[in-house]
């Protein structure tokens, strides 16, 4: 199941992201921008669990 959430782009991303699905590179925009937050929840995923664990031990 997913959850919808509402995002604000400026126009020019807007309108990449329509042209990376015209060019066949994402069958829609929103799977682009899913794409986009898998890709930055593995480059940082690791680095924020590793510090809030951080946190927690400290306090």
């Amino acid at each position: 199941m997913m959850e919808r959430i509402t995002i604000r782009l400026p126009p020019q991303q807007v309108a990449m992201l329509e042209k990376l699905v015209e060019a066949g590179e994402f069958p829609t925009v929103s799977e682009a921008v899913r794409y986009a937050v898998r890709e930055l929840i593995e480059k940082k995923a690791n680095r924020v669990l590793r510090d809030s664990e951080q946190i927690s031990f400290e306090v």
